[in-house]
This record gives C-alpha cells, structure tokens and sequence, in this order.
C-alpha cells in the first residue's frame, strides 16, 4: 500500500517547496510537489530528486563517531550513550570551570523549521553563551531597506501577478528557485509585463525567462540605479505625489541626481545609455516590481545599491504600490514566538562576526577566555564561510568541537565528535519560507536509517544531563504549541498547518499601501548620498561563486565532486590567455590557489569568472579559500564579491 504524505522542503532555499513524499514498505519511493501548495503550485527543482539520493547515499553517517587520533578519517563508532555523556560532561565542565562564555553555539541555516530555535534557547539555558552575529546572506539588504522603509517587508509573490513589468535584479529563479519561473510566466502574460533581467552573467534565466537583459560590471548597481532614476528625472516620469506627501529628503535627492554626470555612472557600470533608459522606462510602467537577488549584496558597499534601487522605485510611485515594490525576502522565524530564543533568560555573553569568524575565533582564543567547547549545527562553514583556511585553523583551536549533520563534510574534518541528524523526510516540525507567506507542515514520511536522530532531540538528551538545560526537555508537540502561539492567536492552529500550507494572517499582499512606513515620520527615506566606489578595473577578476541547479550550498556527497572545479570563463578572455575549453588551469589570489577546470561561456563579462559555490576544500573545490573575510559597510553581511582573483595556464 502507498502511503501520501504531505510535507516542505526544509533547506537553505527560497522556495520552501511543498512536496508530496509517496511511502511504500516503509520508504519514500517518490517526492514530487504539492499541487496543492498555493505559491510552488506543484512545482519542484531538480534539487529535489537530487535529495532523494542524498538520503540513502552510501557516504551518510548512520552511527555516533569519535575521533580516535584527532587526525581526519580516524573515526570511531561510538554508541549514542557515549557521545551524549562526553558532550554533554564537556559542556558541564567549561561551565564549572570556565564560565559560559567558553562555549560556542555555531547554528546554521541549513535547517530553518520551527524547532531549530530551540538550539539557541538550549544555550541561553546554560547562562548565555558565545553565539554569532552577522549572516553570510542578506545582511546587508535587510539593514538598506529597513533605512529605507522602516522595515524589509517584501510583496507577496502572489501580488507580482498585478505587476505590469518584472525587474529581476541579480536573480536567477530558473537555477536557484524554478517553482518561480511559472508563477513569473504567468505574471507577463496577465498583463502583458515584460520581464528585464539585470545580472553581470548571463544567466539560464535570460535565456528562459527575460525579455530583456543588462549586464553591469559586478558591484556596480548602484551606480545603474542613479543612472536610470536620472533619466526618469530628465524624461518626467517621477511620481511627484508621492514625493511630495510620503517621503523624507526627496529634495536632497532630487538635487543629488541632478548633480550626477550620466555618462560617469554609465562608464562605472559599463552599461550602454539605451539599457539604462529601457530601466528607467520599465519602471515607469507602474506598478512595477523589483525582484532583488541575494548575489546583489555580497559586496563591501552594497547597501549603496540597494538604496539607490529602492530610490529609484520610490522615484517611480512603485513603493507601495499593488504588483510594485523591492522585494527579496521574508523573515522565515517572524511566525513564531520569539521569545523562545531565550534571550530573554540569559543573553549571550561574547558574539563573533560571522563573516569574519575564523579570524574572531582565533583572536578570542587569546582573551581571558577562550572557547573550550564549540557545537556547529545545521552548517558546514569550513567550506562556505570566506576565508576557509583561517576557518579550518580556528577550530583546530578550540579543544573539543562537535558537529551535527549528515555527512563527514569539510567541518567534520576539524570536529573531535560527529553526532548524525535526521532529515526532513524523517522527522516531524513545522517550517515557514523566506520566499512567501506560508507556514507549511513537515510531516514524518519514514524512519531515519540507522541511528540517525533529529537534531532537537539530540539537544533534548544534552538536556537531561545538563541540570541547568533541564527545562528543555519537553514533548516536540508541546513546544510546537509553544512556538505557533502568535498563529494560534490569529486563528491558525497546529492541526491546521501539519495538514497542508496555511498562510500567515497577518502578511500583507502588498506592503505599505497606505504609504504609511514605520520610520520616525512615517515616510519613505530616500537616500541623500551615494558613496559607491568605482571597482579597481586592474585588480584582477571579479570571481562569482553561484547557485547551483543540483546542489544547494554545500549539501554534497564527496563521490559527487567533478575531479577538478569547473571555472566558467569568456571565449575571448581564455583565448588571450592562451586557454582553451576543457583546459585545466590555476585560479588564486594571495590567500591560496587552486587547480580548475574551464569552460568557455560568451555569457559572462570578460572581467568575470564564475564558479558554483559549495564544492568541499577536501575534493579540491574550495572556492572560499580565495574569499576574504570582512564585513559589508552595514548589515554585518558578508562581501564574498570582494575577492579579485588571477587565472593562467598551468
């Protein structure tokens, strides 16, 4: 008999999928998308099939290891017994004997469910320890447009449906969110709406899914933003009602864009004057809505460009405004209730950078006191935090280092204990998306194999044998009721969501309707300098590490590593090198070099090379040994666009 099971896609991922896992004997045989599901529409990307594998793949760890040696792949199975007591025993002590600042709480995104909240109110139990601040993603865009409006809220996808045009900004739904691409089809075909792609590499959404495409120089937005607001400015197509009953500092800004020389903020971006025109234009259509993409903010000044983007959509009435806006993201923990972080029982004591966590660690482990205990859950950031080496040296530093996970990854090689997780399809929560408005429920489809556990009641067991994280350890349902109380407030109960994908009540479908924005006066700000800087055009190549269309971040078996990184490369550019497609070639900086494959793509700019992220340092792919690691000018985000890198023959 089969056996239907709805569920979402808990990952690291826009889209947070709704999914139907079909279970026969025991086993998920199929996983396919809801049709049901309200936004994805039945939709799942490859990643999906790809995760199927993944779960019963021969290189999952089903067992507790130890490291015998300290030396990686010197593992030794050790019973769960064993592996709780030692963590836990370790905990206790450099609480005891060093105080709670000593333990350091590195929780992830990989998993983003409802329960992953109460890693942090586990630690917060045990006195508040050293956590981290900052994020690898949209730090930065978030902290721009909370200047901006107040607060990022983005439209609902379902409002882009009103939109009479569709800019793209640095997104690529066909590859990184592909139940998008019909919603967006749709889109522009209801009105008619053209849809304009804006991304330094040509990407498989130009090729399926954009009308028009503009391709600035990487980091350079900002500058095509000003340039297409001015010929708004020079062409008349500004809202003046808008800037003159809901916005601050419109005349500051309207004088900063008069004061811009249109053929310098072309030459900055390497944009011509017709592309920038068909920008302003577009926007002009009104109501026109401006997708940004996460790629857009991995720049030192990037909140530069995502200002001067919502400027220019404020410029042009957009802000507001049905099938309008700037849209990106949404707070996929905002549901719930926010005090079970446990911030409100003990606030951490120390917090690191997480940009800059590998040089953070290290400089903590000469204070007066150092980590002597670090649990990394939900991450593997020896691979995917910037500066990988200086990663893998700092928690070669701290004397005991546990990971959970699933896979002995680029982290497991610099941890002391592996405890292994369940995955989604194998355990029971709830999760919300930060790509829409739905809460959608993770059901049980099957067992986890062998003695996989979830990761909550691995922190529930450290519970039990902690005193002082004692209260913890209470039924999942129990504080599951806990966390959907807001919802339940609303009138969504917990039954309703472990049923199918419920909307959250209180999200607006388009926000700020009312031109009403939760600033000091209630208006829009607009921006009232512009201080990008131009790149340097001689300090080697712009290197983007992207979103791939199997993988998501570094959720990878070793046996799936292609033998070399491939590096993607224009024609011409290989040719003065002396490069040709296939060859295999040297990419480096001053932090570290790596042996790479290319391949030729008339695509991308030819100051520009293009690799996907998430490859593991021990299969050669580690990309982020040549990122540098520091922080965004705002946002505490993570500028790994930064790095400039070098390629010859070799």
């Amino acid at each position: 008999m089969t056996k239907r099971v709805i569920t979402t896609c808990t990952r690291d991922c826009p889209g947070c999928c709704g999914l139907v896992a079909e279970v026969r004997g025991g086993r998920v045989v199929s996983l396919t998308g809801d049709p049901d599901h309200p936004v994805t529409r039945g939709r799942a990307c490859g990643k999906t099939n790809a995760y199927m594998k993944r779960l019963a793949h021969p290189e999952r760890v089903l067992h507790p290891l130890r490291k015998s040696n300290g030396k990686p792949g010197s593992w030794l199975r050790v019973s769960w017994e064993h592996a709780l007591d030692e963590l836990s025993e370790r905990l206790q002590t450099a609480l005891d004997e060093h105080g709670s600042e000593s333990i350091l709480n590195y929780q992830g995104f990989g998993e983003r469910t409802a329960l992953t909240i109460l890693n942090a109110r586990f630690f917060a139990l045990l006195g508040g320890v050293t956590t981290l601040t900052g994020t690898l993603c949209s730090g930065t865009a978030i902290a721009a447009q909370n200047l901006d409006m107040g607060r990022r809220i983005s439209h609902d996808p379902l409002d882009h449906m009103n939109a009479r045009a569709i800019v793209l900004w640095g997104r690529n739904p066909a590859v990184t969110q592909a139940p998008m691409t019909p919603l967006l089809r749709a889109a522009r075909e209801r009105q008619q709406a053209p849809i304009l792609l804006i991304d330094p590499v040509r990407s498989e959404t130009a090729k399926a899914l954009a009308d028009h495409f503009i391709q600035p120089r990487p980091g350079t937005d900002g500058f095509l933003a000003l340039a297409a607001a001015r010929i708004v400015l020079d062409e008349g197509l500004e809202d003046g009602i808008f800037l003159a009953n809901h916005a601050d500092h419109a005349h500051e800004y309207l004088d900063l864009l008069r004061q811009q020389d249109l053929g310098r903020l072309l030459a900055a971006c390497d944009v011509p004057e017709a592309d920038a025109q068909l920008l302003a234009r577009t926007m002009a259509r009104r109501p026109a809505a401006v997708l940004l993409g996460w790629g857009l903010h991995r720049h030192k000044q990037a909140h530069h460009s995502v200002r001067a983007i919502d400027a220019l959509a404020a410029l042009t009435g957009n802000i507001g405004l049905p099938g309008g806006g700037v849209s990106q993201g949404f707070d996929e923990y905002g549901p719930y209730d926010q005090s079970l972080w446990g911030e409100d029982l003990h606030p951490p004591r120390r917090k690191l950078s997480m940009p800059r966590i590998g040089a953070e660690i290290l400089a903590d482990q000469q204070s007066a006191t150092p980590l002597r205990v670090a649990v990394v859950s939900a991450a593997n950031p020896v691979c995917m935090a910037p500066n990988s080496g200086l990663v893998a040296k700092a928690l070669d530093s701290i004397p005991f280092v546990a990971h959970l996970g699933h896979f002995l990854d680029d982290t497991s090689d610099h941890a002391d204990l592996f405890l292994p997780c369940a995955a989604f399809l194998e355990e029971t929560d709830i999760v919300a998306g930060y790509g829409h408005n739905y809460v959608g429920p993770v059901n049980k489809a099957m067992e986890a194999p062998g003695e996989c556990r979830p990761m909550f009641h691995i922190f529930r067991e450290l519970a039990r044998r902690i005193p002082a994280a004692s209260p913890l350890d209470r039924p999942d349902e129990v504080w599951l009721r806990r966390l959907v109380r807001p919802l339940a407030d609303a009138g969504v109960s917990l039954e309703s969501i472990m049923a199918g994908p419920v909307r959250i009540p209180w999200a607006p479908m388009a926000p700020y309707t009312d031109r009403r924005f939760p600033t000091d006066t209630g208006n829009f700000r607009f921006l009232t300098e512009f201080g990008l800087r131009e790149p340097d055009k001689d300090g080697g190549y712009h290197f983007l590490t992207t979103g791939g269309a199997r993988q998501i971040c570094s959720e990878r078996t070793l046996d799936s590593h292609t033998p070399l990184p491939v590096v993607r490369v224009h024609p011409e550019e290989a040719e003065r090198l002396g490069l040709a497609d296939g060859d295999e070639a040297v990419l480096g900086n001053d932090k570290a070099e790596l042996r790479v494959a290319l391949k030729l793509d008339a695509g991308l700019r030819r100051d520009t090379l293009a690799a996907e992220r998430g490859g593991w340092l021990k299969a050669g792919h580690g990309v982020n040994l040549l990122t540098t690691d520091e922080e965004s000018d705002l946002g505490r985000g993570t500028p790994y666009y930064g790095a400039r890198v070098r390629l010859r023959q070799g």
